[in-house]
């Protein structure tokens, strides 16, 4: 396995790390009682875009894992990585309006969030 298709597959790793993330939501977040408190449209919504969320992961890791080749040598592939670093550059950003805490778990976020996004433009730097 060459480096840009190890690379590839680190971050069919990576997405399924954070699909992995998500699912956990409801019990790490306590949504069952703190969602209660929502109205039922932003619960409805909130729940609704995490399991998109979920399945965009593992269909990103999917790719990832199953279409290395295809990532590496298709301008769609190369479209798709480009595509994914900018989604991580932008959670990051959103990182940073949406959830100013000093807490140790929101930097590691950020450093998680900032690894996605150079792990899928890494493939589309090389020669």
């Amino acid at each position: 396995m060459n480096g840009d298709r190890i690379v590839v597959w680190l971050c069919g790793v990576h997405s399924l790390g954070f699909a992995t993330f998500h699912v956990a939501f409801w019990r790490i977040f306590d949504w069952k009682n703190d969602l209660a408190r929502c109205s039922v449209a932003n619960r409805a919504i909130l729940q609704i875009a995490n399991l998109r969320l979920i399945y965009i992961f593992v269909a990103v890791a999917a790719a990832c894992f199953f279409l290395p080749e295809d990532m590496l040598g298709s301008r769609l592939g190369h479209a798709f990585l480009g595509g994914m670093s900018l989604f991580w550059v932008g959670r990051l950003v959103e990182q940073f309006v949406f959830l100013r805490h000093n807490r140790i778990i929101i930097h590691v976020l950020n450093v998680l969030f900032g690894l996605g996004a150079v792990l899928f433009a890494i493939p589309l730097l090389s020669p």
